[in-house]
């Protein structure tokens, strides 16, 4: 079984890639920029690339090597655009907000951050909503996602299972020399309300012990759909609040490769985790690695696996400051509390995130739909003819709308070879 996947804003499908056994993967991704080069793991030598940003080229691309698979899973929203515009069969999977502020929907809301600014005209929306329901499946995992997965397709499908790539994330990583004078907590991920650190950062200003508290300095603002940040000038106010007035505890450290985080996994006491939604990737990563992580663990929220509710030992279960801060003591001062976490929340990961059981669930679907639909094209109706003409026109609108923070992104020089004609 051949699959093809296009876009790969998580590392999913270069996972997938990377661990399948009983099937073969072949990403196919878009050019990365700025932080997005940092924040991926895939080598640049193992992931094709498209050579253009022009949405054209891009669907001739897929159209020209698309007979040599049997089916096209594809990460909303620029991958299930090409995917759909090219004709294919394609599961979609959704892995964060981009199911929570769908670009079918007008004025979405985002969980942390209230109306998204950067909002679809009704032709967009028009558009969006047939690629959406044009797939033959759609796949989430976790409450987060799924629940709103579900409000939008009856059928959707839940995987809870989602990769970490043990290659790079064990207990045996070497370590970066860190030059640690006190108990030392890491944040990898990106600061802003979306996650949690208005909690965070007021528990730490209630903490009674002693420590360091490392966050990498890159931001996340929900008021723009999730959008990542790294010039700090550029903040909105709220965020801009969150960085100018973290606890004195707070060191901020540069942008880490992806790569390398294990390095600083093992380095370090304990890692901090986000306050809001549900585990991420840099949770499970360093839990890999053996290190206890402190992240908001809803109780009302389920894990299932193999068909069974599992229970989350993550702590805390509650959003609430005192509750975080006496945590963040007892880690520091607790060698038994830090080693007992640490082994509970491994044996629960081990079982989430192991390549081999991922890989087993990803099989059974493309098992299934591969036998279901006997080719990768679409049949395609006269009436999606017509939405194809309006989706490819897109790509003026695009390249207009972009291009200054493109050219910020990437240069001059680049973006004119990318958008070539």
């Amino acid at each position: 079984m051949k699959i093809l996947a296009i876009g790969d804003a998580t590392n999913n499908f270069y996972l997938m890639q990377k661990y399948a056994k009983n099937f073969e993967v072949h990403l196919i991704d878009f050019p990365k920029k700025g932080a997005e080069v940092k924040a991926h793991s895939s080598p640049s030598d193992e992931v094709e690339l498209f050579d253009s940003l022009l949405i054209s080229k891009q669907v001739d691309k897929i159209k020209q090597i698309k007979d040599e698979f049997d089916l096209c899973i594809a990460k909303p929203w620029a991958g299930a655009r090409i995917a759909y515009l090219a004709g294919l069969n394609y599961i979609l999977y959704f892995t964060g907000s981009d199911i929570i502020t769908p670009p079918f929907v007008k004025n979405p809301k985002h969980t942390h951050g209230g109306k998204v600014t950067e909002n679809f005209n009704f032709f967009e929306r028009w558009f969006y909503r047939k690629v959406f329901d044009s797939a033959i499946a759609c796949v989430s995992s976790a409450d987060s996602f799924f629940l709103p997965l579900q409000r939008y397709r009856k059928d959707a499908i839940r995987i809870d299972r989602v990769c970490v790539d043990t290659e790079l994330f064990n207990e045996n990583v070497s370590k970066c020399n860190l030059q640690k004078k006190k108990f030392t907590i890491f944040a990898p991920q990106r600061l802003g309300l979306e996650k949690g650190y208005d909690v965070i950062w007021d528990a730490i200003n209630l903490c009674k012990s002693d420590f360091d508290f490392l966050q990498v300095k890159w931001f996340i603002e929900s008021n723009r759909g999730g959008t990542t940040v790294t010039d700090s000038n550029k903040l909105s106010k709220i965020t801009r609040d969150l960085y100018e007035n973290a606890p004195s505890q707070v060191k901020f450290i540069p942008l880490i490769d992806h790569k390398h985080l294990g390095k600083y996994f093992t380095a370090v006491d304990a890692i901090m985790g986000q306050m809001t939604g549900d585990l991420a990737g840099i949770e499970r990563e360093a839990v890999f690695c053996k290190k206890p992580v402190l992240c908001y663990s809803d109780p009302n929220r389920k894990t299932i696996l193999d068909g069974k509710n599992i229970e989350s030992p993550f702590l805390p279960k509650s959003r609430n400051a005192r509750e975080l801060a006496d945590l963040i003591d007892k880690i520091v001062e607790s060698k038994e509390f830090r080693d007992d976490l640490a082994a509970k929340e491994y044996e629960y990961i081990k079982n989430l995130s192991t390549p081999e059981l991922v890989m087993n669930d990803w099989e059974s679907i493309f098992e299934r739909f591969s036998k279901k639909y006997k080719t990768i094209d679409r049949e395609t109706s006269f009436y999606e003819k017509i939405v194809n003409y309006f989706g490819l026109s897109l790509e003026r609108f695009y390249i207009k709308k972009f291009r200054k923070k493109n050219i910020q992104a990437r240069g001059k020089e680049e973006y004119e070879l990318l958008t070539r004609r």
